[in-house]
């Protein structure tokens, strides 16, 4: 049988974005393809498939960037390319907001903002509930829309958002956002029954 890797996509991949979801990955023992990070992402999607497939443990996070390119640049043609693999499975998608030089938006499910509130409406760069339902203006979020996965989150920028998701204070937006996709991927649950057979085998 076909071996399949489970993967949760980021649409960021600057220095901050690799700092926390490496950080991120870390927390709930999955793993990071470092080499993902780019701004904008220089690695085509076949390349990062191959890097998938190499790592050992669920979750896979995955980095992506467009570095403000209006509609499908680098970073959303290596996305689309992994997140159709018949060898990937996404789990969700962290969505991160930009300010971008023209209107590129996506749909979300819900977003969490600056304060860790979860919400239907979209959020700012700054992580600041925005007016529209449903969406958020970013960078690499063009494809966003033709995916069929099981859960978009929006956030603020990545590891940033006047620091309150900073690395130094355990980035509890996206540790939010990472969580809430591991619950709705059913993941949740399969870290926390494993954790318990562990501890009965001791």
């Amino acid at each position: 049988m076909t071996e399949t890797r489970r993967v949760i996509i980021v649409t960021d991949g600057d220095v901050y974005a690799a700092k926390t979801i490496a950080y991120a990955a870390k927390k709930v023992g999955g793993r990071c393809i470092s080499q993902s990070k780019g701004n904008p992402t220089f690695l085509t999607g076949p390349e990062i498939v191959k890097l998938i497939l190499k790592t050992p443990y669920d979750p896979v996070f995955v980095m992506f960037d467009d570095c403000g390119l209006l509609e499908e640049g680098p970073g959303e043609r290596a996305l689309m390319h992994v997140a159709e693999h018949p060898q990937i499975e996404v789990l969700g998608v962290i969505a991160v907001a930009a300010k971008t030089h023209g209107s590129e938006w996506t749909n979300i499910d819900v977003s969490i903002d600056r304060d860790g509130q979860i919400s239907e409406y979209g959020v700012d760069k700054s992580g600041i509930r925005e007016f529209e339902v449903g969406k958020m203006t970013g960078d690499t979020v063009y494809c966003l829309d033709r995916l069929n996965v099981p859960i978009i989150v929006g956030i603020g920028d990545i590891g940033k958002m006047s620091r309150k998701d900073s690395v130094d204070r355990g980035s509890p937006i996206t540790m939010k956002a990472v969580e809430l996709i591991l619950e709705r991927s059913g993941m949740a649950d399969e870290r926390k029954k494993s954790r318990t057979e562990d501890q009965n085998f001791i």
